[in-house]
């Protein structure tokens, strides 16, 4: 997943102080994110992947297709 948080945070010409605070962490906990010292966080993860629109599934490595799934509605 280290790899794929960067690639994507590269692609949009940001820098890690950008996303972290998006994600309201600091940078060098970032940082540690991208290199895989740290597991990121499943919520955050979730954060990630609606921030690029991408899959969970590309953002951890299961698949190589960007594309999100479709939302569900919500029940009442």
């Amino acid at each position: 997943m280290n790899l794929r948080i960067r690639d994507l945070r590269e692609d949009q010409d940001l820098k890690q102080v950008q996303i972290a605070e998006y994600l309201q962490c600091d940078q060098s906990l970032y940082s540690k994110y991208e290199r895989g010292e740290r597991d990121l966080p499943l919520r955050l993860a979730v954060e990630l992947a609606e921030y690029y629109g991408v899959s969970l599934d590309y953002l951890v490595g299961l698949t190589d297709v960007q594309t999100p799934y479709p939302r569900k509605g919500k029940k009442r």
